[in-house]
Protein backbone atom coordinates (compact mmCIF):
# COMPACT_ATOMS: atom_id res chain seq x y z
CA UNK A 1 0.00 0.00 0.00
CA UNK A 2 1.12 3.54 -0.65
CA UNK A 3 1.97 5.83 2.20
CA UNK A 4 -0.39 8.50 3.44
CA UNK A 5 0.01 11.89 1.76
CA UNK A 6 1.59 13.45 4.82
CA UNK A 7 4.14 10.62 5.03
CA UNK A 8 5.09 10.37 1.37
CA UNK A 9 7.44 13.34 1.45
CA UNK A 10 9.48 15.30 3.95
CA UNK A 11 9.68 14.44 7.64
CA UNK A 12 7.78 11.26 8.65
CA UNK A 13 4.56 11.81 10.59
CA UNK A 14 5.67 10.00 13.73
CA UNK A 15 8.81 12.17 13.85
CA UNK A 16 6.69 15.33 13.61
CA UNK A 17 4.39 14.10 16.38
CA UNK A 18 7.32 13.20 18.62
CA UNK A 19 8.84 16.61 17.92
CA UNK A 20 5.60 18.32 18.89
CA UNK A 21 5.46 16.28 22.08
CA UNK A 22 9.02 17.22 23.06
CA UNK A 23 8.53 20.91 22.23
CA UNK A 24 5.31 21.06 24.26
CA UNK A 25 6.92 19.29 27.23
CA UNK A 26 10.11 21.38 27.29
CA UNK A 27 8.36 24.73 26.81
CA UNK A 28 5.74 23.79 29.42
CA UNK A 29 8.33 22.87 32.05
CA UNK A 30 10.30 26.05 31.34
CA UNK A 31 7.15 28.18 31.73
CA UNK A 32 6.26 26.42 34.97
CA UNK A 33 9.74 26.83 36.44
CA UNK A 34 10.18 30.48 35.41
CA UNK A 35 6.64 31.87 35.65
CA UNK A 36 4.61 29.30 37.60
CA UNK A 37 1.52 27.34 36.63
CA UNK A 38 -0.88 30.11 37.69
CA UNK A 39 0.89 32.98 35.92
CA UNK A 40 -1.52 34.94 33.66
CA UNK A 41 0.63 34.25 30.60
CA UNK A 42 0.62 30.49 31.25
CA UNK A 43 -3.09 30.45 32.05
CA UNK A 44 -3.91 32.55 28.99
CA UNK A 45 -1.73 30.42 26.69
CA UNK A 46 -3.47 27.27 27.89
CA UNK A 47 -6.92 28.83 27.61
CA UNK A 48 -6.61 30.52 24.22
CA UNK A 49 -3.83 28.69 22.34
CA UNK A 50 -2.58 25.31 23.60
CA UNK A 51 -5.90 24.13 25.03
CA UNK A 52 -8.02 24.87 21.93
CA UNK A 53 -5.46 23.37 19.54
CA UNK A 54 -5.25 20.19 21.61
CA UNK A 55 -9.04 20.05 21.94
CA UNK A 56 -9.57 20.44 18.19
CA UNK A 57 -7.14 17.58 17.50
CA UNK A 58 -8.88 15.31 20.02
CA UNK A 59 -12.33 16.29 18.74
CA UNK A 60 -11.36 15.39 15.18
CA UNK A 61 -10.34 11.93 16.36
CA UNK A 62 -13.42 11.41 18.55
CA UNK A 63 -15.66 12.66 15.74
CA UNK A 64 -14.87 9.57 13.67
CA UNK A 65 -14.64 6.94 16.42
CA UNK A 66 -18.32 5.91 16.23
CA UNK A 67 -18.59 5.48 12.43
CA UNK A 68 -15.18 3.84 12.31
CA UNK A 69 -15.96 1.33 15.06
CA UNK A 70 -19.34 0.43 13.59
CA UNK A 71 -18.14 0.15 9.98
CA UNK A 72 -14.96 -1.76 10.81
CA UNK A 73 -16.68 -4.21 13.16
CA UNK A 74 -19.58 -4.85 10.77
CA UNK A 75 -17.22 -5.27 7.81
CA UNK A 76 -14.92 -7.46 9.87
CA UNK A 77 -17.73 -9.83 10.85
CA UNK A 78 -19.26 -9.82 7.37
CA UNK A 79 -15.85 -10.35 5.79
CA UNK A 80 -15.24 -13.41 7.92
CA UNK A 81 -18.41 -14.83 6.40
CA UNK A 82 -18.92 -17.94 8.48
CA UNK A 83 -20.51 -17.22 11.86
CA UNK A 84 -18.63 -20.16 13.32
CA UNK A 85 -15.42 -18.44 12.27
CA UNK A 86 -16.61 -15.21 13.90
CA UNK A 87 -17.22 -17.11 17.13
CA UNK A 88 -13.83 -18.80 16.95
CA UNK A 89 -11.95 -15.57 16.32
CA UNK A 90 -13.96 -13.76 18.98
CA UNK A 91 -13.18 -16.45 21.56
CA UNK A 92 -9.48 -16.39 20.71
CA UNK A 93 -9.41 -12.61 20.86
CA UNK A 94 -11.09 -12.45 24.28
CA UNK A 95 -8.85 -15.24 25.56
CA UNK A 96 -5.76 -13.35 24.43
CA UNK A 97 -7.04 -10.16 26.08
CA UNK A 98 -7.66 -11.92 29.40
CA UNK A 99 -4.29 -13.68 29.48
CA UNK A 100 -2.25 -10.57 28.66
CA UNK A 101 -4.27 -8.42 31.08
CA UNK A 102 -3.71 -10.93 33.90
CA UNK A 103 0.02 -10.93 33.07
CA UNK A 104 0.17 -7.14 33.24
CA UNK A 105 -1.60 -6.95 36.61
CA UNK A 106 0.71 -9.63 38.02
CA UNK A 107 3.76 -7.63 36.95
CA UNK A 108 2.38 -4.50 38.63
CA UNK A 109 1.48 -6.22 41.90
CA UNK A 110 4.92 -7.85 42.16
CA UNK A 111 6.70 -4.54 41.50
CA UNK A 112 4.64 -2.59 44.06
CA UNK A 113 5.39 -5.23 46.71
CA UNK A 114 9.10 -5.01 45.98
CA UNK A 115 9.39 -1.21 46.10
CA UNK A 116 6.48 -0.41 48.47
CA UNK A 117 6.09 3.21 47.25
CA UNK A 118 3.20 4.00 49.61
CA UNK A 119 5.43 3.75 52.68
CA UNK A 120 7.57 6.64 51.34
CA UNK A 121 4.81 9.27 51.39
CA UNK A 122 4.97 11.39 54.55
CA UNK A 123 1.77 12.42 56.36
CA UNK A 124 2.55 16.07 55.59
CA UNK A 125 2.78 15.45 51.85
CA UNK A 126 -0.37 13.34 51.95
CA UNK A 127 -2.32 16.15 53.60
CA UNK A 128 -1.01 18.73 51.13
CA UNK A 129 -1.97 16.64 48.10
CA UNK A 130 -5.41 15.83 49.48
CA UNK A 131 -6.08 19.54 50.03
CA UNK A 132 -4.79 20.51 46.59
CA UNK A 133 -6.95 18.04 44.68
CA UNK A 134 -9.98 17.78 46.98
CA UNK A 135 -12.29 19.29 44.33
CA UNK A 136 -11.12 16.98 41.54
CA UNK A 137 -11.33 14.00 43.87
CA UNK A 138 -14.95 14.83 44.75
CA UNK A 139 -15.81 14.95 41.04
CA UNK A 140 -14.17 11.56 40.46
CA UNK A 141 -16.07 10.05 43.41
CA UNK A 142 -19.38 11.30 42.02
CA UNK A 143 -18.51 9.76 38.66
CA UNK A 144 -17.62 6.51 40.41
CA UNK A 145 -21.12 6.25 41.85
CA UNK A 146 -22.46 6.18 38.28
CA UNK A 147 -19.72 3.97 36.80
CA UNK A 148 -19.55 0.93 39.05
CA UNK A 149 -18.95 -2.34 37.26
CA UNK A 150 -21.55 -5.04 37.81
CA UNK A 151 -24.11 -7.30 36.16
CA UNK A 152 -25.87 -4.24 34.71
CA UNK A 153 -22.69 -3.43 32.76
CA UNK A 154 -22.97 -6.83 31.07
CA UNK A 155 -26.70 -6.29 30.41
CA UNK A 156 -26.05 -2.84 28.94
CA UNK A 157 -23.70 -4.30 26.33
CA UNK A 158 -26.88 -5.36 24.52
CA UNK A 159 -27.83 -1.80 23.67
CA UNK A 160 -31.49 -0.79 23.51
CA UNK A 161 -30.75 2.22 21.31
CA UNK A 162 -27.69 2.17 19.00
CA UNK A 163 -28.09 5.90 18.31
CA UNK A 164 -28.00 6.70 22.03
CA UNK A 165 -24.92 4.49 22.38
CA UNK A 166 -23.32 6.49 19.58
CA UNK A 167 -24.18 9.82 21.24
CA UNK A 168 -22.90 8.61 24.64
CA UNK A 169 -19.76 7.08 23.05
CA UNK A 170 -20.78 3.73 24.54
CA UNK A 171 -18.33 1.64 22.53
CA UNK A 172 -19.43 -1.68 24.02
CA UNK A 173 -22.96 -1.04 22.79
CA UNK A 174 -21.73 0.11 19.38
CA UNK A 175 -19.48 -2.93 19.06
CA UNK A 176 -22.32 -5.29 19.94
CA UNK A 177 -24.59 -3.65 17.39
CA UNK A 178 -21.82 -3.81 14.79
CA UNK A 179 -21.27 -7.53 15.46
CA UNK A 180 -24.99 -8.30 15.18
CA UNK A 181 -25.30 -6.12 12.07
CA UNK A 182 -22.33 -7.83 10.39
CA UNK A 183 -23.59 -11.28 11.35
CA UNK A 184 -27.01 -10.50 9.87
CA UNK A 185 -25.32 -9.37 6.65
CA UNK A 186 -23.93 -12.87 6.19
CA UNK A 187 -27.42 -14.37 6.45
CA UNK A 188 -29.31 -12.32 3.85
CA UNK A 189 -29.27 -12.68 0.08
CA UNK A 190 -25.82 -12.05 -1.41
CA UNK A 191 -27.00 -9.40 -3.89
CA UNK A 192 -28.60 -7.31 -1.13
CA UNK A 193 -25.70 -7.84 1.27
CA UNK A 194 -23.30 -6.64 -1.42
CA UNK A 195 -25.01 -3.23 -1.56
CA UNK A 196 -24.74 -2.67 2.20
CA UNK A 197 -21.18 -3.97 2.29
CA UNK A 198 -20.28 -1.42 -0.36
CA UNK A 199 -21.83 1.35 1.70
CA UNK A 200 -19.94 0.26 4.81
CA UNK A 201 -16.69 0.00 2.86
CA UNK A 202 -17.17 3.50 1.46
CA UNK A 203 -17.92 4.82 4.96
CA UNK A 204 -14.78 3.14 6.26
CA UNK A 205 -12.66 4.62 3.46
CA UNK A 206 -14.08 8.11 4.05
CA UNK A 207 -13.37 7.92 7.76
CA UNK A 208 -9.76 6.88 7.12
CA UNK A 209 -9.35 9.92 4.87
CA UNK A 210 -10.58 12.08 7.74
CA UNK A 211 -7.86 10.45 9.83
CA UNK A 212 -5.36 11.85 7.34
CA UNK A 213 -6.83 15.33 7.90
CA UNK A 214 -6.55 14.93 11.69
CA UNK A 215 -2.96 13.72 11.43
CA UNK A 216 -1.98 16.88 9.56
CA UNK A 217 -2.50 18.89 12.74
CA UNK A 218 -1.38 16.10 15.09
CA UNK A 219 2.07 17.61 15.87
CA UNK A 220 0.45 20.90 16.90
CA UNK A 221 -2.36 19.21 18.83
CA UNK A 222 0.11 17.01 20.69
CA UNK A 223 2.28 20.02 21.56
CA UNK A 224 -0.76 21.83 22.94
CA UNK A 225 -1.91 18.86 25.04
CA UNK A 226 1.49 18.21 26.58
CA UNK A 227 2.16 21.91 27.19
CA UNK A 228 -1.08 22.08 29.18
CA UNK A 229 0.09 19.31 31.52
CA UNK A 230 3.71 20.39 32.02
CA UNK A 231 3.01 24.13 32.32
CA UNK A 232 0.44 23.53 35.06
CA UNK A 233 2.23 20.94 37.18
CA UNK A 234 5.88 21.19 36.15
CA UNK A 235 8.10 18.89 38.19
CA UNK A 236 6.80 19.79 41.65
CA UNK A 237 4.52 16.81 42.14
CA UNK A 238 6.98 14.38 40.60
CA UNK A 239 9.31 14.57 43.60
CA UNK A 240 7.10 13.22 46.44
CA UNK A 241 5.49 10.68 44.13
CA UNK A 242 8.67 9.72 42.29
CA UNK A 243 8.86 6.14 43.57
CA UNK A 244 5.20 5.49 42.75
CA UNK A 245 5.65 6.92 39.26
CA UNK A 246 8.80 4.85 38.72
CA UNK A 247 7.01 1.67 39.83
CA UNK A 248 4.12 2.26 37.41
CA UNK A 249 6.37 3.21 34.49
CA UNK A 250 8.84 0.39 35.15
CA UNK A 251 6.01 -2.14 35.37
CA UNK A 252 4.55 -0.89 32.09
CA UNK A 253 7.99 -1.07 30.50
CA UNK A 254 8.56 -4.64 31.72
CA UNK A 255 5.18 -5.75 30.40
CA UNK A 256 5.85 -4.14 27.03
CA UNK A 257 9.48 -5.14 26.54
CA UNK A 258 9.36 -8.59 28.13
CA UNK A 259 5.81 -9.94 27.83
CA UNK A 260 4.88 -8.45 24.46
CA UNK A 261 8.26 -9.30 22.96
CA UNK A 262 7.92 -12.90 24.17
CA UNK A 263 4.44 -13.20 22.66
CA UNK A 264 5.60 -11.68 19.37
CA UNK A 265 8.66 -13.90 19.12
CA UNK A 266 7.10 -17.19 20.25
CA UNK A 267 3.45 -17.05 19.18
CA UNK A 268 3.53 -14.59 16.27
CA UNK A 269 6.96 -15.40 14.89
CA UNK A 270 7.86 -11.75 14.35
CA UNK A 271 10.89 -9.78 15.44
CA UNK A 272 9.87 -7.40 18.27
CA UNK A 273 12.19 -4.74 16.81
CA UNK A 274 10.47 -4.99 13.42
CA UNK A 275 7.07 -4.78 15.10
CA UNK A 276 7.82 -1.75 17.25
CA UNK A 277 9.51 0.08 14.39
CA UNK A 278 6.33 -0.25 12.31
CA UNK A 279 3.82 0.81 14.97
CA UNK A 280 5.51 4.03 16.06
CA UNK A 281 2.72 6.29 14.80
CA UNK A 282 -0.10 4.79 16.94
CA UNK A 283 2.26 4.43 19.92
CA UNK A 284 3.16 8.14 19.81
CA UNK A 285 -0.47 9.10 19.17
CA UNK A 286 -1.59 7.03 22.16
CA UNK A 287 1.08 8.55 24.37
CA UNK A 288 0.15 12.10 23.42
CA UNK A 289 -3.66 11.78 23.48
CA UNK A 290 -4.09 9.33 26.40
CA UNK A 291 -6.99 7.80 24.48
CA UNK A 292 -7.29 4.27 23.10
CA UNK A 293 -10.49 5.27 21.33
CA UNK A 294 -8.94 8.38 19.85
CA UNK A 295 -5.94 6.35 18.64
CA UNK A 296 -8.14 3.68 17.05
CA UNK A 297 -8.20 5.23 13.55
CA UNK A 298 -4.41 5.44 13.50
CA UNK A 299 -4.10 1.88 14.85
CA UNK A 300 -6.33 0.44 12.13
CA UNK A 301 -4.50 2.31 9.40
CA UNK A 302 -1.13 1.18 10.79
CA UNK A 303 -2.17 -2.47 11.15
CA UNK A 304 -3.31 -2.58 7.53
CA UNK A 305 -0.65 -0.41 5.88
CA UNK A 306 2.47 -0.99 7.99
CA UNK A 307 1.92 -4.57 9.18
CA UNK A 308 -0.18 -5.85 6.28
CA UNK A 309 -2.88 -7.37 8.52
CA UNK A 310 -6.06 -8.11 6.51
CA UNK A 311 -8.74 -5.42 7.02
CA UNK A 312 -11.34 -7.92 8.27
CA UNK A 313 -9.02 -9.00 11.10
CA UNK A 314 -7.81 -5.49 11.99
CA UNK A 315 -11.37 -4.15 11.77
CA UNK A 316 -12.63 -6.85 14.12
CA UNK A 317 -9.85 -7.09 16.72
CA UNK A 318 -8.74 -3.46 17.14
CA UNK A 319 -12.16 -1.92 17.98
CA UNK A 320 -12.67 -4.71 20.53
CA UNK A 321 -9.22 -4.04 21.91
CA UNK A 322 -9.81 -0.29 22.20
CA UNK A 323 -12.66 -1.06 24.61
CA UNK A 324 -11.76 -4.34 26.27
CA UNK A 325 -7.99 -4.88 26.09
CA UNK A 326 -6.65 -2.52 28.74
CA UNK A 327 -3.36 -4.12 29.83
CA UNK A 328 -1.80 -0.83 30.89
CA UNK A 329 -4.94 0.38 32.65
CA UNK A 330 -5.35 -2.81 34.69
CA UNK A 331 -1.66 -2.72 35.67
CA UNK A 332 -2.01 0.91 36.74
CA UNK A 333 -5.13 0.12 38.77
CA UNK A 334 -3.42 -2.76 40.59
CA UNK A 335 -0.35 -0.70 41.46
CA UNK A 336 -2.45 2.28 42.57
CA UNK A 337 -4.75 0.25 44.82
CA UNK A 338 -1.80 -1.28 46.67
CA UNK A 339 0.05 2.05 46.74
CA UNK A 340 -2.91 3.88 48.34
CA UNK A 341 -3.50 0.98 50.72
CA UNK A 342 0.11 1.38 51.88
CA UNK A 343 -0.30 5.17 52.18
CA UNK A 344 -3.38 4.81 54.42
CA UNK A 345 -2.05 1.83 56.36
CA UNK A 346 -4.62 -0.67 55.04
CA UNK A 347 -3.18 -4.20 55.13
CA UNK A 348 -4.12 -6.47 52.21
CA UNK A 349 -3.62 -10.22 52.46
CA UNK A 350 -2.54 -12.39 49.53
CA UNK A 351 -6.19 -13.31 49.06
CA UNK A 352 -7.14 -9.64 48.96
CA UNK A 353 -4.42 -8.98 46.40
CA UNK A 354 -5.72 -11.85 44.28
CA UNK A 355 -9.16 -10.23 44.36
CA UNK A 356 -7.55 -6.91 43.41
CA UNK A 357 -6.02 -8.63 40.38
CA UNK A 358 -9.36 -10.12 39.31
CA UNK A 359 -11.19 -6.82 39.78
CA UNK A 360 -8.55 -4.93 37.82
CA UNK A 361 -8.93 -7.37 34.92
CA UNK A 362 -12.73 -7.11 34.98
CA UNK A 363 -13.07 -3.36 35.48
CA UNK A 364 -10.48 -2.62 32.80
CA UNK A 365 -13.09 -3.91 30.33
CA UNK A 366 -15.51 -1.25 31.52
CA UNK A 367 -12.99 1.59 31.51
CA UNK A 368 -13.67 4.30 28.95
CA UNK A 369 -10.94 4.63 26.33
CA UNK A 370 -10.56 8.37 27.00
CA UNK A 371 -8.20 10.38 29.22
CA UNK A 372 -8.82 9.50 32.88
CA UNK A 373 -11.49 6.95 31.96
CA UNK A 374 -10.23 4.39 34.48
CA UNK A 375 -10.33 6.64 37.56
CA UNK A 376 -14.05 6.26 38.44
CA UNK A 377 -13.76 2.47 38.34
CA UNK A 378 -10.53 2.63 40.34
CA UNK A 379 -12.37 4.45 43.14
CA UNK A 380 -14.85 1.59 43.21
CA UNK A 381 -12.05 -0.92 43.77
CA UNK A 382 -10.56 1.21 46.55
CA UNK A 383 -13.92 1.27 48.34
CA UNK A 384 -14.06 -2.55 48.25
CA UNK A 385 -10.98 -2.77 50.45
CA UNK A 386 -11.65 0.10 52.84
CA UNK A 387 -9.20 2.52 51.25
CA UNK A 388 -10.59 6.09 51.37
CA UNK A 389 -11.90 7.06 47.95
CA UNK A 390 -10.57 10.57 48.55
CA UNK A 391 -7.12 9.01 48.29
CA UNK A 392 -7.45 9.26 44.54
CA UNK A 393 -6.47 12.90 45.03
CA UNK A 394 -2.94 11.73 45.79
CA UNK A 395 -2.33 10.70 42.21
CA UNK A 396 -4.46 13.19 40.26
CA UNK A 397 -1.57 15.57 39.74
CA UNK A 398 0.54 12.96 37.96
CA UNK A 399 -2.26 10.91 36.46
CA UNK A 400 -2.03 12.55 33.05
CA UNK A 401 1.59 11.47 32.70
CA UNK A 402 0.75 7.93 33.79
CA UNK A 403 -2.37 7.94 31.61
CA UNK A 404 -0.20 8.69 28.60
CA UNK A 405 2.08 5.76 29.44
CA UNK A 406 -0.63 3.20 30.20
CA UNK A 407 -2.62 4.14 27.09
CA UNK A 408 0.52 3.47 25.05
CA UNK A 409 0.67 -0.04 26.52
CA UNK A 410 -3.06 -0.54 25.88
CA UNK A 411 -2.72 0.35 22.20
CA UNK A 412 0.46 -1.70 21.77
CA UNK A 413 -1.35 -4.69 23.26
CA UNK A 414 -4.20 -4.24 20.77
CA UNK A 415 -1.74 -4.35 17.86
CA UNK A 416 0.05 -7.40 19.27
CA UNK A 417 -3.33 -9.13 19.62
CA UNK A 418 -4.17 -8.28 16.01
CA UNK A 419 -0.98 -9.90 14.71
CA UNK A 420 -1.55 -12.95 16.91
CA UNK A 421 -5.10 -13.48 15.65
CA UNK A 422 -4.10 -12.90 12.01
CA UNK A 423 -1.23 -15.40 12.32
CA UNK A 424 -3.37 -18.00 14.10
CA UNK A 425 -6.02 -17.73 11.37
CA UNK A 426 -3.28 -18.24 8.72
CA UNK A 427 -4.31 -15.13 6.80
CA UNK A 428 -1.10 -13.21 7.48
CA UNK A 429 2.59 -14.01 7.33
CA UNK A 430 4.92 -11.97 9.59
CA UNK A 431 7.76 -12.66 7.17
CA UNK A 432 5.91 -10.90 4.33
CA UNK A 433 5.43 -7.28 5.38
CA UNK A 434 4.52 -4.23 3.29
CA UNK A 435 7.37 -2.06 2.09
CA UNK A 436 7.85 1.03 4.26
Amino acid sequence: MSASPHESRGIPLHTKILGGLLVGAVVGVICNLTLGGTHPFVVGTNKYVAGPIGAIFLNLLFMIVVPLVFASIALGVAGLGDLKRVGRIGAKTLGFFLVTTALSVTVGLVMVQIFRPGTRITPEVRTQLLETYAGDAATRMQAAEQSTFGIQTVVNIVTRNPLKSAVDLDLLGIIFFGIVFGAALTLIAADRAKIMTGVLQALNDIVLKIVDFAMMIAPYGVAGLVFGVTSRFGLALLKPLAVYIIVVLLSLLVHTVVNYSFLLRVFVGMSPLAFFSRVRAPIITAFSTSSSSGTLPTSIACAEQKLGVPPQIAGFVLPLGATMNMNGTSLFEGVTVLFLAQVFGVSLSLGDQAIVMVMCVITAIGAAGVPGGSLPLLIGILAMFGVPGEGIALILGVDRILDMARTTVNVTGDLVATTFIAKSEKVWDPKVLPAV
